[in-house]
């Protein structure tokens, strides 16, 4: 829908929004290629020769009897399965029915694809789904008497229960709303999407997963077709056309994300159409038999679905019918369609109708969710795709004088002016009727490509192993290769917000699309960084740097690209332009006239001490809004007043007063000098004499001495005599020597003018180099001693470094911490702020890669903070590549399908099932072992005799699967 063909939709409170969708079906292992199957006219229906079926165990006399069908709707890999990623064990995986292994990947695919992770979502989850009744567990895992006394029956009952298909998912993905597995046959996965609304539009639920799963074929062989049957003689769906004579039976599984509406524009939510309305209901007993449809109550669920979605039927240009190709039901959708219509229009022969099971055959329980997601995919395309092998009406449906017309071709999707709307019908046998009424999506001017916002992207790819990494990141590469026109930052967001964060862990910063494609091509080890994230909690420190890091400019690009950092910085220089008596944001960023004059004022102590705090806390509090919190901090000197703010012991403001004042009073002293030295501890101290004061100690051979100039440059000579490495710092006083002693009382006075708080985040003290105690923290004395005592920074780190999950982070201007930590620890991950002056990126460039290594290092950051500022939209994008390996028992041929509920075997039956029961849980996984004492009759009764004929056995096999297809057959003529 585009604003020139369509006039604008309201939104309703009963909206629901498709914003997800993943689906497997015959010969499309993805949407993609079933879209290619559907808009080419492919029939999915695959023909096996004769040397297939005989490998596959079928025997000579059913390949020669003209009634067997060597067709059928196949999905392939369904003994496929990645169990390693869900925390299955291989033994557990085996015994898993087919169907919960292919919903459970389904399920996780579906989120990807809406762009969400339930682990980080807020709000409620629920989850609706059906499957077929469990063939595995009838035929491969009940003719296994030796597994069962291995794993125990209630296991495999477990995990083969059409009930479990859901709660499955709710436990493996943590979702904390609704489980419920729907069964109403046929129409069962379309009765769970209207369900799904229902509890979307009573708000008990904000995100839900809908559809279903149906896997009934576990080998690729024909069926047996009867007269009468619902079953097509030649292997084709000739849906509505006057050879119909049946349907073919197929797998495959499908599921939808479904949001509120307006939720889900709200959120910036990729939308793929709009459900407006559905409707369910039952057929009652007012018609021939139990499994027969019925008109009227076809008719009624459609006209209240059409009510619901307040849609005239005129406006519906599509429905795609329940279509299943036989002699009684078409003709009886037709009529129950052209019924509903007619209440409100009597046009003729302007809706298309079509079925999707010409193409991929009846999904069962799957059906519903196939047809939607095929009119779903038409009206994101535009285009209606050919209902196959309709050649000439069937003479019981009168299309001449109806509303609609078959499209037997594919076909561009009018609109006539209004959104393109369409119907979707599921009937199930029983007589549950389902109706959907579809719109396609609404337009959002945001959603086209425009402003990338930040001019630089961090992307972030992750999985539970390389190779998937690997894979993962070759996918994302060809995804944007193939939709070159994407939105870099929408695609950035929805990598950090729409996936869960995995072990093996990548990154890469860059500048659009084109950027993106060639770094993740050619994996440029400067740009594209990774690393393998051992299991654990890392914690963050935060390390505030001291004097001699400053420089004019210093955080200037994040002053102009972060709202946050730029907030900050605001508000600090204004509560200190009383104080300071100038606007310290002209120091910081001066013009470029004032450049020169700003570098002089910036190296003057006064000037110095409280920019270096403004910048550092507000970089402080830039990192605590992405979701980055210090579990510790250490500061060096004045960056401890960083750290105590941050603790709380000081408020901001009287943070900002005492570092102010403090600059003012070292301002006023005699200058000085200070020497870095390459000694310990106590070589340095044997060295000072009476004038001299050890200023620091940085790591075990970095001291620094304070003192006179005269005595700091006799010092040098003797280094130099002694051929001892040093620096002369650049500052204009000597700090925390004895030429501070004058100012100690003053400043003392000052601090019993605040208020001194317990500190809530634990810091490291300069002046003892362990945890500050809350008693030194509120101590007037302490503050006045750290002013004047040897800053003991090595001692802190090596504190620091007895946990050894930290993560050291620099949160200032320059390295030098880094640096000295590095030195001291070379194994820690230490990361900086802000670029080196030196350095040729810009700040913004340089905390994105800092940022994504925290990420990369298990540091959980809080993107939507991140994105705060930005409107952004969540995007499809590859999802993950699972590492599917074969879990799968076969049926073991040398055991005997007994008689059904023999009445003499009952006691020898009663007394297996206590044993199989009592067996411990050899499964070696997590899950918890079930000990369900109650017996239930079984269906077939295993009997673990040796046999010596094969083909006895396979002639007791096909005579219980003879009766089971009789059971059925008697059921479908039930009148």
């Amino acid at each position: 829908m585009t604003p020139d063909d369509c006039k604008e939709t309201q939104i309703s409170d009963l909206d629901i929004a498709i914003i997800g969708i993943s689906g497997r079906f015959p010969k499309a292992s993805n949407l993609d290629k079933f879209w290619q199957n559907l808009k080419d006219g492919l029939e999915a229906i695959s023909f096996f020769s004769d040397q297939e079926l005989e490998s596959m165990g079928v025997d000579t006399t059913t390949l020669n009897n003209p009634n067997y069908v060597k067709a059928n709707a196949v999905l392939e890999d369904i003994e496929l399965f990645d169990a390693a990623f869900f925390d299955y064990s291989p033994k557990t995986a085996e015994i898993i029915d087919p169907q919960h292994r292919l919903f459970l990947e389904t399920a996780w695919e579906a989120l990807e694809s809406a762009g969400y992770d339930s682990k980080t979502y807020q709000g409620r989850i629920s989850v609706y789904g059906s499957a077929s009744i469990s063939s595995y567990f009838l035929f491969n895992l009940f003719s296994n008497p030796e597994l069962i006394k291995l794993v125990g029956l209630d296991q495999i009952r477990h995990h083969n229960r059409t009930d479990n298909l859901t709660t499955r998912v709710a436990y493996k993905l943590d979702l904390k709303g609704s489980a419920i597995t729907v069964q109403t046959g046929c129409s069962s996965s379309l009765v769970a999407i209207h369900l799904a609304c229902q509890s979307l539009i009573d708000r008990e639920s904000d995100l839900v997963l809908a559809g279903g799963v149906s896997i009934t074929n576990l080998k690729k062989t024909g069926y047996a077709y009867q007269e009468g049957g619902i079953l097509s003689p030649d292997g084709h769906c000739r849906a509505f056309d006057a050879k119909a004579q049946g349907t073919v039976g197929g797998d495959g599984v499908g599921i939808v994300i479904l949001k509120r509406l307006a939720d889900a524009i709200a959120n910036g939510d990729y939308i793929h159409a709009v459900i407006k309305g559905s409707a369910i209901n039952n057929d009652g007993s007012a018609k021939i038999g139990y499994t027969a449809p019925s008109i009227d109550g076809q008719a009624k669920v459609i006209a209240e679905a059409l009510a619901i979605s307040r849609i005239e039927p005129d406006m519906v240009s599509y429905v795609e019918a329940h279509g299943t190709g036989t002699v009684l039901g078409d003709p009886i959708e037709i009529a129950a369609l052209t019924k509903s219509f007619r209440a409100r229009t009597q046009k003729k022969n302007f809706c298309a109708i079509g079925s999707v099971k010409t193409n991929i055959g009846h999904l069962d329980t799957a059906s519903g969710v196939a047809g939607l997601i095929k009119t779903v995919l038409a009206l994101k395309h535009k285009q209606i795709p050919p209902s196959l092998h309709f050649q000439e009406p069937s003479p019981q449906i009168d299309f001449a004088n109806s509303p609609f017309y078959v499209n037997d071709k594919l076909s561009e999707w009018k609109s006539n002016g209004n959104p393109r709307r369409a119907g979707v019908s599921s009937f199930g046998i029983g007589g549950t009727n389902a109706h959907v009424v579809l719109e396609e999506a609404p337009v959002e001017k945001q959603w086209r490509q425009g402003e990338q916002g930040r001019k630089h992207h961090l992307l972030v790819v992750s999985a539970k192993t390389e190779s998937a990494l690997e894979t993962a990141t070759a996918n994302l590469a060809n995804h944007l290769k193939q939709h070159p026109d994407l939105n870099l930052a929408d695609v950035a967001y929805t990598l950090k917000v729409g996936r869960r964060a995995f072990d093996y862990r990548r990154m890469v910063v860059c500048q659009d699309i084109d950027d993106a494609i060639k770094v993740l091509e050619t994996k440029d080890r400067e740009r594209v960084l990774t690393h393998y994230q051992e299991p654990g909690e890392p914690e963050v420190v935060f390390m505030f740097p001291g004097q001699g890091s400053q420089y004019v400019g210093m955080g200037l690009g994040l002053y102009q690209t972060e709202p946050i950092f730029r907030e900050q910085v605001d508000y600090c220089c204004k509560q200190l332009k009383p104080i300071l008596g100038l606007d310290l944001c002209t120091i910081l960023y001066p013009s470029q006239e004032q450049s020169q004059w700003a570098t002089q004022q910036l190296i003057q102590t006064n000037i110095t001490q409280p920019a270096l705090f403004v910048i550092e806390y507000a970089l402080a509090q830039l990192w605590i809004a992405r979701g980055v919190h210090p579990s510790a901090m250490i500061g060096h000197s004045i960056g401890e007043y960083v750290a105590a703010c941050l603790a709380g012991v000081f408020s901001l403001e009287d943070a900002l007063m005492l570092v102010a004042t403090r600059g003012q009073l070292m301002q006023q002293l005699p200058s000085g000098a200070m020497l870095a030295v390459a000694l310990p501890e106590k070589k340095v101290m044997q060295m000072l004499g009476d004038k001299l004061s050890l200023a620091a100690i940085n790591a075990p051979e970095r001291c620094v001495v304070s003192g006179p100039s005269a005595e700091i440059e006799d010092l040098q000579n003797r280094l130099t005599e002694q051929g001892i490495d040093y620096r002369s710092l650049h500052t204009s006083h000597a700090f925390h020597s004895q030429m501070m002693d004058s100012i100690l009382e003053p400043f003392t006075k000052l601090l019993a003018k605040i208020n001194l708080n317990h500190p809530k985040i634990p810091f490291l003290s300069n002046v003892t180099g362990t945890w500050i105690t809350p008693e030194e923290a509120i101590n007037n004395s302490y503050w006045a001693k750290h002013l004047r005592s040897s800053v003991r920074f090595a001692d802190g780190i090596t504190e620091l470094c007895k946990q050894p999950n930290r993560i050291f982070l620099e949160v200032g201007a320059g390295r030098t911490l880094s640096t000295l930590t590095k030195q001291q620890f070379p194994e820690k991950f230490v990361f900086c702020s802000i670029s080196h002056p030196q350095d040729q990126q810009s700040d913004a460039v340089f905390l994105l890669k800092t940022l994504g290594s925290l990420w990369m290092y298990g540091i959980q950051v809080d993107w939507s903070g991140f994105y705060a500022n930005q409107k952004l939209h969540r995007l499809p994008l590859p999802t993950y590549p699972f590492e599917r390996k074969k879990y799968w028992i076969d049926s073991a041929n040398v055991n005997e399908l007994n008689r059904l509920n023999s009445k003499e075997n009952y006691n020898d039956q009663k007394l297996q099932n206590e044993q199989i029961s009592s067996q411990p849980n050899n499964l070696g996984d997590k899950s918890q072992h079930l000990s369900i004492q109650s017996q239930q009759n079984n269906i077939l009764q295993l009997n673990s005799k040796n046999q010596n004929s094969g083909d006895r056995i396979k002639k007791i096999i096909n005579s219980q699967i003879s009766i089971m297809f009789k059971q059925l057959e008697l059921l479908e003529k039930d009148i």
